[in-house]
């Protein structure tokens, strides 16, 4: 009978796991693979690597890493010394990249051969970092005169903190502090990735929540939120993670599903889900890959329109496409289901609030808004928080406000309440357009471009007009052999939407700028859009 962790603490959890399951597969990056015991063992050695250099309890090492085994290999050493990873975004120039290592407190780095160029045009800027190690010979080196062992530090548990650095495509990026106690019911589903089996209330219950396991496979990169608490909870649970290396290729995705046997896959909206369908619809019917091990296709970190789940479901009947709503402040807040058997909803994304965290939407008086009056609001959410943003005070007392006594988080999140209650989620109120006094929400107008057929990608932005104080402009990637005009897309949207929502400007670029996790860089659409339309 395996032992119930001590504590909700990451590495009390993982190691419950590694006793339990040994020689089971743990994870899959390309052409290396690692077993629960292989992962428990390198990663002490990690940490006892660590433990020389000098990090210890409270200390944050950088991980300046694309998706590779030595990715969560330095997430558990860290979280097994009360050390804190520190996810760094692998395509930061040098001066993003001094920007989050000074802000971070980082007292070393982690990083990939690739990166070991930027990294040394900053480092003489920054007085904390006190070594760095890097994947390839060095690191397996370091590893093999270390101790396998478990590493013995005092004191770990529900308190130990866990980090996520979030918003680097809306302003600097910010770090969230977690409690792992906290993080590991808010973000890591509390025992229960599947919302089957409810949470568990103590750790005693852990174990048993170890089963047969899935085999999971996140297309956001691991330094992405989403990617980690995703590949954690599934970790928890005796599950196999596939990570993908390099950028995104499609054909490549779908032999991995065939030959890893994946059952969940998660993407990242529209940008990554509509080439994985393009890239299927172009195969001839002979030679596509087996996909019956698929049951569930996910979508996290960016709206999925209405047009792209039709087409998965019709593409794979057999599969269930589920929505997530959450952040990296809120942790995962709802989700919505759907299947073959039913009609996808249209219009805005729909969620269930049945045993999610507590969480509200509020108008302009911070009242509830009342279901089904038609009344847009700001959702704010409560339960399990973030402690704050790691030296951001001023940020932090923004975001996470007190009311009678208890704690709620501002999401920045608007939405409107239907009459069965539940959420109608519209999109960012930081990326909404006043055009003509009527509030635009871009992802309600950008799910609806999705669906037209020359459309690849799409961002909606406004830009400065005389008339109407900003117009609606749709930033596209046209799909290839398709050129589309602005009057089709117009007479596309007019059986949707509001004519206040249909665009009155159309700009067209090779391709739509997103982050590596698939989320839309509304900074530089906004640019574009400008500079095209009204040429400054």
């Amino acid at each position: 009978m395996t032992a119930a962790p001590a504590s909700f603490n990451f590495a009390d959890v993982w190691e419950m796991a590694a006793d339990a399951l040994g020689d089971r597969e743990a994870l899959v990056v390309g052409e290396q693979r690692r077993t629960y015991a292989d992962l428990e063992t390198r990663a002490n050695r990690l940490a006892h690597h660590l433990i020389s250099t000098g990090v210890g309890p409270g200390h944050h090492v950088g991980l300046y890493l694309e998706n590779c085994p030595e990715y969560l290999e330095a997430m558990l050493a860290c979280f097994k010394i009360r050390a804190v990873p520190i996810n760094v975004n692998y395509r930061y120039v040098a001066g993003e990249l001094r920007y989050l290592l000074d802000n971070s407190d980082a007292v070393g780095v982690l990083h990939g051969p690739q990166h070991a160029g930027v990294l040394a045009g900053v480092l003489p800027d920054l007085d904390g970092v006190g070594w760095t190690l890097e994947t390839g010979p060095a690191y397996e080196a370091a590893l093999a005169v270390a101790s396998p062992e478990r590493p013995t530090v005092p004191d770990r548990g529900d308190d130990d903190r866990y980090i996520i650095y979030t918003g680097g495509t809306t302003g600097l990026p910010k770090g969230v502090v977690w409690r792992q106690g906290d993080a590991f019911f808010a973000c890591l589903g509390g025992g229960d990735p599947m919302r089957l089996a409810g949470e568990v209330t103590s750790p005693a219950e852990l174990p048993e929540r170890v089963g047969d396991g899935i085999t999971y496979l996140p297309l956001a990169p691991m330094m992405h939120a989403a990617a980690q608490w995703t590949s954690f909870m599934w970790f928890f649970a005796g599950g196999k993670v596939v990570l993908m290396e390099g950028s995104l290729d499609p054909a490549k995705l779908w032999r991995t599903v065939e030959a890893e046997g994946v059952n969940l896959l998660t993407v990242v909206g529209d940008a990554v889900a509509k080439p994985l369908l393009d890239a299927w619809d172009a195969m001839p019917e002979e030679e596509r890959p087996d996909t019956s091990s698929l049951f569930a296709i996910s979508n996290g970190g960016a709206p999925m329109s209405t047009g792209c789940k039709a087409r998965i479901l019709d593409r794979f009947p057999n599969v269930m496409v589920t929505d997530g709503f959450g952040s990296s402040e809120a942790g995962i807040q709802g989700s919505s289901r759907v299947s073959a058997a039913d009609v996808p909803a249209s219009g805005a994304v729909r969620f269930s609030t049945a045993g999610s965290k507590p969480f509200l939407v509020l108008d302009e008086r911070d009242q509830p808004v009342v279901a089904g009056d038609g009344t847009v609001g700001r959702i704010v959410t409560g339960g399990r928080l973030p402690l704050e943003y790691h030296k951001d005070p001023e940020k932090t007392a923004a975001t996470i406000i007190t009311v009678d006594g208890e704690r709620w988080l501002i999401t920045g999140d608007l939405a409107t309440v239907a009459e069965d209650g539940s959420v109608e989620l519209l999109g960012r109120g930081s990326t909404s357009i006043n055009t003509g006094g009527e509030k635009v929400h871009p992802e309600e107008v950008e799910g609806v471009l999705h669906g037209h057929p020359s459309v690849a990608d799409v961002l909606v932005v406004g830009v400065p007009d005389e008339r109407w104080g900003s117009a609606v402009t749709a930033v596209i990637q046209p799909a290839a052999g398709f050129m589309p005009t602005l009057n089709e897309l117009v007479a596309h949207c007019k059986t949707q939407l509001s004519g206040y929502k249909v665009p009155k400007h159309l700009v067209l670029v090779d391709k739509v700028v997103r982050s590596p996790a698939g989320k839309a860089d509304y900074r530089w659409a906004q640019a574009t859009a400008v500079d095209a339309v009204t040429g400054s």
